[in-house]
């Protein structure tokens, strides 16, 4: 979201209809107005972005999404800045914000049940190809089932997950913990950090707008990322089972993972796929 840079872009895309605000029910607001209470987010798309990931490399529609109140703060900042010649220091603004993602895969719209994925960030597993957890498999192999589905569907990518909320350094250290003999969750504990740290409520005002009411799959193993997402307003989902990734060196945590709630089976972890 780098149109505090210019103001005069904001407007631009805001007349276009490429930058918008909702609220926590979906609806979109008159971005002209300072948002009510509870949480608004500003959106920013479509934008086509070819994909490389995965098998089938479509063509998606991506919408990056930003939580308003962030937002307003670092445009605030930035108008001090440009005022006093500092902005060279915007790139400090833009890492404080959290900005997530929506990618919109074939035609969605068109669908009365569109398959959905809510994937977490994981620099390490999605970046790198780290096989110390799936999270890497399951974000291609998402991205393919969604564009091999006949109705399509959407993939939000949550930019301030990683490590299940703990943020990369932490994740670090749990790794080491780990590496001496405890599991993910056991770590985290030893760090004085909650099992599961993560805040569903962006993805939640995404779906609600995206969604529009309709039923959803949901691509998870997670009954507890339904149960958040259900909380928070948003309809209809169905679990829909996501294995893939399984390896040797991350079936210990895949089991820590089933032992703490995820819907995996023997069957799922017997053997490295």
């Amino acid at each position: 979201m780098f149109t505090y840079i210019n103001p005069e872009i904001r407007e631009r895309l805001i007349r276009d209809g490429k930058l918008i605000r909702i609220n926590d029910k979906g609806q979109e607001v008159d971005m002209a107005d300072a948002p009510g209470p509870g949480l608004h987010v500003n959106l920013m798309g479509p934008i086509p972005l070819p994909l490389a990931r995965g098998k089938v490399h479509p063509t998606v529609h991506w919408y990056a999404s930003v939580r308003s109140t962030e937002l307003t703060e670092v445009e605030h900042l930035a108008s001090t800045l440009r005022e006093q010649g500092g902005q060279h220091l915007f790139s400090h603004l833009a890492s404080s914000m959290a900005v997530n993602s929506v990618l919109v895969i074939g035609e969605p719209e068109n669908s009365d049940n569109p398959l959905v994925r809510v994937h977490s960030s994981c620099l390490t597993g999605d970046v790198l190809g780290s096989k110390r957890c799936e999270c890497g498999p399951q974000l291609e192999s998402a991205l393919d089932r969604i564009a091999e589905d006949s109705s399509g569907g959407y993939l939000v990518y949550m930019a301030g997950h990683e490590g299940r909320g703990i943020g990369l350094w932490a994740k670090a250290a749990t790794y080491l913990l780990q590496d001496a003999g405890e599991n993910t969750y056991q770590a985290n504990r030893s760090l004085g950090l909650p099992d599961d740290s993560r805040d569903f409520s962006d993805a939640a005002v995404l779906l609600k707008y995206f969604g529009q009411g309709r039923r959803l799959r949901l691509l998870t193993n997670n009954p507890k990322k339904v149960e958040d997402l259900t909380a928070l307003g948003v309809p209809k989902i169905e679990q829909i089972k996501h294995v893939c990734g399984v390896d040797d060196n991350n079936l210990q945590y895949l089991k820590a993972k089933r032992d703490w709630g995820h819907k995996l089976g023997e069957e799922d972890l017997s053997a490295p796929q």
